[in-house]
């Protein structure tokens, strides 16, 4: 059976992206390299995804307070 592995543009298209901004995540590790090309099985880049921190406590800007 063939593995089909995702380069950067496919990563980026799954996460709706751009690929300029793929270049700015830390990435897990590549499961395959080919010469200087990365690649990824999808289940590692969904796993990664998951897993990744979000804004965090206090992210964005603070909510306006109902008028009493």
């Amino acid at each position: 059976m063939t593995e089909h592995y995702w380069g950067v543009t496919d990563v980026a298209r799954r996460l709706g992206i751009s690929t300029a901004a793929v270049a700015s995540y830390r990435l897990p590790d590549p499961d395959a390299m080919i010469g200087r090309t990365r690649g990824w099985l999808p289940e590692t880049i969904d796993e990664w995804n998951a897993n990744r921190p979000g804004r965090g406590v206090g992210g964005g800007r603070p909510r306006k307070r109902p008028k009493e």
